[in-house]
């Protein structure tokens, strides 16, 4: 900002110039500032506010405008950069993380796609872990089953069943007859969840931590390349306790009851049961391909003489094939491969840093 003051007997005012940034660019305007600071010492002397607080109050909207002090000069040159980093950031954001390129990268993602890509003979070796289906086969035992403990003294859980529109009970019924999952998903479909309301509510809590986000973006710091995977139908990879399986019974609405040989989607602790079994499964190489639930992201940079691309294809290699060994699954028209950005859980982590994904931020 800069200032040109006019004073008389009793106060002192202040002409301020002021930049804003607003939805439609960048605005200089004029204010007057009464009885304004002069001094080092009375701008010391302000009540402070903690960086916590300040964050807060920031997050929650309860601070409206920030000012800086500054030269005009010096103002308007930041300015500019701060007008060119904004315009190149939007541009890239809205032309590469909408949720209509997202849907077009979904559709255009196939193994044509990929010829082009370094990491296609890598991932063609493994297609077979990469699916247009997966096998209708009960899945191997991996070590861990679901299991469902209920509270002691449980009385047998019974929901009745209520009427469901013409659509979704053509999906149920073509879900549970072919064995295929199917899912109001972003490619469309539907996805079938149960609702074991009263099984839920009579079974004890599992206390699985859940991975952390901050712990999952500080291990990819320094990375130059990145992978994401996403693991597809990972629930039905997990089998049911034995004696747990006459629990999960379900009634559809044309009169069938199903039980379950494998972990359906719904039960409480569900979640916690499917990721706990991928941290196990996936644990020798969690230093380069952290997980969170469904997500597999692989990072590395050039190390020992290798390029960043020729290590990324080794560690593809190594988790495809521990992927084969266990029996677990990717979806290949949702992965990403040896990109220089991927969105992890809200934040757009890359090369250049940790910024917020564009498509999870909205002004309020």
């Amino acid at each position: 900002m800069s200032a040109g003051q006019t004073s008389d007997t009793t106060s002192s005012v202040e002409t301020l110039n002021v930049l804003t940034r607003t939805r439609t660019g960048l605005q200089y305007w004029s204010m007057e500032m009464e009885n304004p600071s002069t001094s080092a010492s009375e701008l010391t002397s302000l009540s402070a506010m903690s960086w916590m607080r300040f964050a807060k109050d920031l997050y929650d909207g309860c601070i409206k405008q920030i000012c800086i002090l500054s030269d005009l000069e010096r103002m308007k040159s930041e300015a500019e950069e701060l007008r060119q980093l904004h315009a190149t950031s939007t541009t890239e954001s809205v032309l590469t993380l909408s949720a209509k390129t997202k849907k077009e990268r979904f559709d255009k993602q196939s193994w044509d796609s990929l010829k082009a890509s370094p990491f296609y003979d890598v991932l063609w070796e493994h297609k077979d872990v990469l699916p247009d289906e997966i096998p209708a086969d009960l899945p191997q035992d991996k070590g861990i089953q679901h299991e469902i403990d209920l509270v002691p003294g449980t009385k047998y859980c019974v929901t009745r069943q209520w009427p469901q529109p013409r659509d979704q009970v053509k999906a149920i019924d073509d879900f549970f007859e072919s064995r295929r999952q199917a899912g109001q998903k972003p490619q469309g479909g539907w996805r079938i969840v149960l609702a074991y309301n009263k099984l839920n509510g009579a079974t004890i809590p599992a206390q699985t931590p859940i991975p952390r986000k901050g712990v999952i973006i500080d291990s990819m710091a320094k990375s130059t390349i990145y992978s994401a995977l996403d693991l597809r139908d990972g629930f039905y990879q997990i089998l049911m306790r034995e004696s747990d399986i006459a629990l999960t019974a379900v009634g559809t609405p044309s009169g069938m009851l199903w039980e379950w040989l494998v972990m359906p989607q719904g039960l409480k602790n569900a979640p916690a049961t499917f990721n706990r079994c991928v941290t196990h499964l996936l644990r020798s190489v969690r230093d380069f391909a952290p997980s969170y639930f469904d997500d597999v992201f692989v990072h590395n940079r050039a190390v020992n003489g290798k390029s960043d691309v020729e290590v990324h294809k080794e560690q593809l290699r190594k988790l495809l094939g521990l992927m084969r060994k266990h029996k677990l699954y990717a979806n290949l028209k949702k992965c990403i491969f040896g990109a220089s950005e991927i969105p992890i859980l809200g934040c757009l982590v890359g090369k250049n840093g940790v910024r917020p994904d564009p498509e999870k931020v909205r002004d309020k």
